[in-house]
C-alpha cells in the first residue's frame, strides 16, 4: 500500500517493519477511503531526513477533506479552494505577521520543510475522508516516538502547540533542545493560557527560534513567502 523508497534514513526505524503492516491491514480491511493519498501520508519525513532536522513542529492528525492535506502537519495545497472561515493556519500566519514583520500568504508549507522543519502530525498519519480524528486508534503514535528518539541525537527546536502536542513531546529533553509550548493555533484554542504553557497569540515562537538557531551555529528559517514565483 505505502512506497517506503523514498524514507531516507527514516525507513531504518522498527516502525515500518513491525508495525506499518498492522495498519496496512486494517486500513486495506476497512473500505474506507483515507487521506492523505497514499503517496503523501510520509511526506513529512520524506521531506525532511532526520540529520537536516532543526525544528519539530507538531501537527495532531491530517485535515479530513479531500484535497486540503498533503502530508505536512498545517499545510494547505495552494490549489485547494479559498477558505470560508479562518482556522490554524490562519492564526499562524497573523502571528508570523505580529512576531517578525512578514507575511505568509502561501499555504503550502514546503519551503519550510526544505529548511529543516518537521512538519509531523504526532497522533496519526491518516484520516477517514469526512471523519476528523478517525484513526486516532491505529498504533500511528509508535512512529512519533520512534521519530523522537530518533532526533535525540542533536538539539533541535520544538514547538509544542496544543495538549495534543506537549504530550507527545513530554520526553524531549528540555536541557539540550529548545521547547516552546502553547496552546493550539486553531481558532478555539490561539489565545489559551495554561499553567505551564503560553497563549499562542503572542508567543513569538518564530523569532525565539530563529534567536535559538544561530545561537546553536545555524542559519534563521525563512518563516516568510519563499523567494521567487
Amino acid at each position: 500500500m505505502f512506497d517506503l523508497s523514498r524514507l531516507g534514513a527514516w525507513r531504518a526505524l522498527p516502525f515500518f517493519d513491525d508495525t506499518l503492516p498492522q495498519i496496512e491491514t486494517s486500513l486495506a480491511q476497512s473500505g474506507t477511503p483515507f487521506l492523505p493519498p497514499a503517496a503523501q501520508v510520509f511526506a513529512a519525513l520524506e521531506a525532511t531526513q532526520p540529520d537536516d532536522v532543526r525544528v519539530v513542529i507538531f501537527g495532531q492528525d491530517p485535515y479530513p477533506q479531500a484535497g486540503k492535506g498533503n502530508g505536512l502537519a498545517f499545510s494547505i495545497p495552494q490549489d485547494f479552494p479559498p477558505r470560508s472561515r479562518r482556522d490554524s493556519l490562519d492564526n499562524i500566519a497573523a502571528e508570523l505577521q505580529n512576531d517578525l514583520g512578514v507575511a505568509r500568504t502561501k499555504t503550502d508549507l514546503s519551503d519550510w520543510a526544505q529548511q529543516g522543519v518537521l512538519l509531523f502530525n504526532c497522533l496519526a498519519l491518516t484520516v477517514p475522508e469526512g471523519t476528523p480524528a478517525g484513526h486516532r486508534k491505529l498504533p500511528w503514535k509508535l512512529l512519533t516516538q520512534q521519530v523522537i528518539a530518533r532526533l535525540a541525537t542533536a538539539p533541535r527546536a520544538y514547538l509544542l502547540w496544543g495538549g495534543d502536542a506537549h504530550r507527545a513531546g513530554s520526553d524531549v529533553d528540555a536541557g539540550s533542545n529548545l521547547i516552546i509550548k502553547s496552546s493550539h493555533p486553531s481558532p478555539l484554542g490561539v489565545s489559551k493560557v495554561g499553567a505551564d504553557f503560553e497563549a499562542f497569540r503572542g508567543a513569538r515562537p518564530f523569532s525565539r527560534t530563529n534567536a535559538w538557531l544561530r545561537m546553536q551555529g545555524h542559519a534563521s528559517i525563512n518563516w516568510g513567502d519563499p523567494e521567487g514565483p
